[in-house]
């Protein structure tokens, strides 16, 4: 999350008086994050989580990741379903740009994530595979392997000044990935950003998964792959084998995992952590004036990709 857009106050009440939720008694930006602008929208009645949506997303995406809120709080996944107006949409326009409001999910996000916390989100995950499962719609994940040559085009020339060697590294990895990448695996709904900052605690029990922004439809066992990068290394890019052992063990007692997806896990965890990498090298590389959260360092990602491409099998993540 981060600001992007300021909100005229004039337009905001109209924009809000369109709801059923009272009238505005504050609303305030997040400093969090790097995709859109969003505010903690507070009213007579609740609060709410306003988000508009910057230029990084389709506005013909947006459909689909309000009805997969809407399909996953249905089936009792804790996460914040779109508020719908009095005229029954969900989405809408604000500053001139697409908007919509959430419901607010109580809790914080583990600033220093433990390995109980780990085994919280291995199951939800697992939780949500299985509740998406019949969801009617599907999303290409723009951040696969094609996407990932985009951002590689995008970044190359100039990253070498971020590290030396890097434009070279990132490319042999990049042809490497695209020429071995798994296929014929279980495929489903997927987050494919499920950060400690986007899942909410209530002491050590889970209370909400949010920021459904790059969900998709791709290998179920691709997101577990950015759960292992996302919560099993330490801040100084060691890799934590028991956040691991129990993150994946948790999500395996939910849903089973087969052994081609067991096999493909360090290969699917490379390139979860080349994705980052790319992603965060084009932020580093592009910064934008004026936004309220500074890039992160694309370099914690290049550690752990290295740490994946030593790994010979599902042994090196704790499991038999």
């Amino acid at each position: 999350m981060a600001v992007y857009t300021e909100i005229d106050d004039d337009e905001l009440l109209r924009f809000v008086a369109e709801y059923d939720i009272g009238e505005v008694v504050a609303c305030k930006g997040i400093a969090e994050g790097v995709e859109n602008s969003n505010f903690l929208l507070q009213t007579e009645r609740d609060s709410f989580i306003l988000t508009i949506y910057e230029k990084r997303v389709d506005p013909d995406d947006l459909p689909f990741f309000l009805a997969l809120l809407d399909h996953l709080s249905a089936r009792d996944i804790p996460c914040p379903p779109p508020i719908h107006g009095r005229d029954g949409a969900a989405l809408r326009r604000l500053a001139g740009k697409p908007a919509a409001i959430v419901t607010f999910l109580r809790g914080v996000w583990p600033k220093r994530p433990r390995a109980e916390h780990c085994a919280e989100v291995g199951a939800a995950l697992a939780r949500m595979h299985l509740a998406g499962l019949d969801f009617p719609h599907i999303r290409h994940n723009a951040l696969a392997i094609d996407g990932w040559q985009q951002l590689l085009e995008a970044t190359v020339d100039r990253a070498d000044e971020v590290a030396a060697g890097l434009g070279d590294e990132i490319s042999r990895e990049y042809r490497d990935l695209a020429d071995h990448w798994p296929e014929a695996l279980p495929r489903g709904v997927i987050h494919a950003d499920l950060f400690p900052d986007n899942v909410f605690f209530m002491g050590e029990k889970l209370s909400g998964l949010i920021d459904f922004y790059f969900a998709c439809t791709d290998a179920l066992a691709y997101d577990l792959a950015i759960c292992l990068n996302a919560w099993c290394f330490e801040r100084g890019a060691e890799f934590n084998i028991t956040k691991a052992r129990r993150l994946l063990q948790a999500y395996r007692d939910v849903r089973p995992v087969s052994e081609a997806e067991l096999r493909a896990l360090p290969r699917l965890a490379r390139g979860a952590a080349l994705r980052f990498l790319l992603t965060r090298l084009y932020d580093w590389l592009n910064q934008v004036d004026g936004a309220m959260v500074k890039p992160k360092d694309p370099l914690e990602y290049l550690h752990k990709m290295r740490f994946h491409q030593r790994v010979d099998g599902p042994g090196a993540y704790g499991l038999d």
